[in-house]
């Protein structure tokens, strides 16, 4: 039987939280004097590390200490804005343990740094549920390179071609295209227009209750 994998990304997938995300680098980017657009800024960072995002902003040169303090900042934003709001995205539990019971593989591969996959996979006891999670301290670059959703799939043992992507951002979605895997999309935060030329989308839901196992991995 062939071996499958769903691999996860976090942030606005999981969970809806982008809008928290976004607030809070609005809200660092205030502090330095930087008006930010917000829905231009998802699309265009959502899915990319933090020290990536940073140094696109306030400049390449920023040596590695400082942009790792920034990042440390904004995070700290963030987590305080989004603890009380802290829940999954609908139908996630409930497709979780369908993929369990078929077999299926289960990864997280997120942008997020180590401090906010605990903060939301541990503080909703979500990383149980999971054979392997891959973050941002886990690889070089960013989406829209693979490189996060490849090391997921490797760690599986699961062939790209085998793997189905959650996401919610083009760039995240991209990502996949480059790593050779469908993808399902989320309209968490992005309506599903903002997804047509992507020609490895299976699937577009507004949570996990429109899917099942049977329509991802038909027999």
């Amino acid at each position: 039987m062939t071996k499958r994998a769903f691999i996860f990304d976090m942030d606005g997938t999981i969970v809806d939280n982008m809008s928290f995300h976004t607030a809070s680098w609005i809200t660092f980017f205030q502090r330095r004097g930087k008006a930010i657009d917000a829905d231009e800024f998802f699309r265009t960072t959502a899915g990319r590390q933090g020290k990536e995002i940073i140094r696109s902003h306030l400049g390449d040169e920023l040596p590695d200490e400082e942009v790792h303090a920034l990042n440390l900042e904004k995070e700290s934003v963030y987590r305080e804005l989004y603890e009380p709001h802290r829940k999954t995205v609908d139908g996630f539990d409930d497709l979780v343990a369908q993929a369990k019971l078929r077999g299926v593989a289960l990864a997280v591969a997120t942008a997020a740094p180590n401090a906010n996959i605990t903060f939301t996979l541990d503080g909703l006891d979500l990383r149980r549920h999971f054979d392997h999670v891959v973050g941002a301290a886990d690889v070089a670059r960013g989406k829209p390179h693979p490189d996060v959703f490849l090391l997921a799939a490797e760690r599986c043992g699961v062939a790209p071609e085998h793997c189905i992507v959650f996401e919610d951002a083009p760039l995240g979605v991209e990502a996949a295209r480059r790593a050779g895997m469908r993808c399902v999309v989320l309209t968490t935060t992005l309506p599903a227009t903002a997804f047509a030329e992507f020609d490895n989308v299976i699937h577009i839901a507004s949570d996990f209750s429109q899917l099942t196992i049977d329509e991802l991995f038909p027999a």
